[in-house]
């Protein structure tokens, strides 16, 4: 059996292989702590006379083994990561349109009612927090978002009206040509 204060002059080689094996600083540190944990507690089979560091050290491999074979069946097979990418789709064609026309609608607003729209509606900000960051009335907050919105809605229906108008004269052209 050997005393505590023996484990000390092996920390060092212990970290190291313990990095070796993680790859990471803190993973590392876990698994050099539950060596020397599960040294303390079965230092009665360690038999005299025989190498520390490498009884240690096998102790530290197995717990490492254990551990990635727990992480790679159990984590794994249950993190729903994997399931959820093979599960999820891109945005429709429609999705990505509307999106461009919403985007190209807020660079036509003026920078007043831009920034207020992404505070309020972007962000999720309160009036208030709103108002003490710009520096403005409440209620200049609320007069400013109600234009803002009236004013995108109808840069958005311009866009509706001039994306139905260009069908319509395509058609209107084949009629003509027929």
């Amino acid at each position: 059996m050997f005393s505590n204060a023996e484990l000390l002059p092996h920390n060092d080689r212990l970290e190291k292989f313990a990095y070796k094996l993680t790859r990471n600083e803190a993973d590392a540190q876990d698994l050099l702590q539950s060596t020397l944990l599960r040294a303390i507690e079965k230092k009665k089979l360690f038999k005299e006379g025989s190498n520390l560091y490498s009884w240690l050290s096998k102790i530290m491999y197995n717990l490492f083994v254990s551990g990635y074979r727990r992480k790679t069946k159990f984590e794994t097979q249950y993190d729903p990561e994997p399931y959820l990418e093979k599960q999820s789709i891109e945005a429709s064609q429609d999705v990505k349109m509307q999106f461009r026309d919403v985007d190209n609608a807020m660079n036509e607003l003026s920078d007043d009612h831009r920034e207020i729209l992404v505070m309020v509606c972007v962000q999720g900000m309160q009036y208030a927090e709103v108002s003490e960051r710009l520096d403005i009335p409440v209620g200049t907050v609320r007069s400013r978002l109600s234009r803002a919105r009236e004013n995108l809605q109808a840069k958005l229906e311009e866009t509706d009206q001039k994306l139905s108008y260009v069908p319509a004269m395509r058609m209107h052209e084949n009629r003509v040509a027929a």
